[in-house]
């Protein structure tokens, strides 16, 4: 079985090297050598080459038109590609790259949102919502509306947008923060 840990340390490598991380950035988070980490990061591409395709696409597009966009077509002028400076072109590659899955990720949460909200409002629900933390919702419920309110909140999260890949939401319940 994975465990929580394990899943998070896979996240942020991936993550990471999807983000653009180097050798070294690896190296440094994971306390492997460069080389070793260099070798995973290429690694890793060998076994997911769509990844690679989609990276290199993203980059293409947003060098041949100055901008990237979200999934839903909010868009980024990124200037630093004509750079002379080495530096930030390769900023403007990461940036292109991070704004595509990170600007789409915000575009999602804030759909499931305005949703969520609609719902409370409509079912005159008296949970409110709280706080968003990049693809977390935190919201104060009452105890007698939680069993109900989790599956209407995991089905608009879950089916705010239809992608190729499922959207799987995780709902944790507490008496506090801390507690989740």
């Amino acid at each position: 079985d994975v465990t929580e840990k394990m899943r998070n340390a896979a996240k942020a490598v991936n993550f990471g090297i999807i983000y653009g991380i180097s050798s070294f950035g690896l190296a440094k988070n994971t306390g492997i050598d460069k080389k070793t980490a260099g070798n995973f990061i290429k690694s890793y591409f060998e076994r997911y080459p769509g990844v690679k395709v989609f990276i290199d696409g993203l980059i293409k597009e947003a060098k041949e038109k100055g901008y990237v966009s979200t999934i839903f077509n909010r868009r980024r002028y990124i200037n630093e590609f004509k750079s002379s400076n080495a530096v930030e072109r390769n900023f403007a590659e990461r940036a292109a790259v991070n704004t595509s899955i990170q600007g789409s990720a915000a575009d999602i949460i804030k759909i499931a949102m305005l949703k969520i909200n609609e719902k409370l409002k409509e079912k005159s629900f008296q949970a409110r919502m709280i706080l968003q933390v990049h693809d977390e919702l935190l919201l104060e419920v009452p105890p007698m509306e939680l069993n109900l309110l989790e599956e209407q909140i995991r089905d608009i999260m879950e089916n705010v947008i239809n992608l190729n890949v499922p959207l799987k939401v995780k709902i944790s319940s507490g008496k506090s923060w801390a507690e989740i």
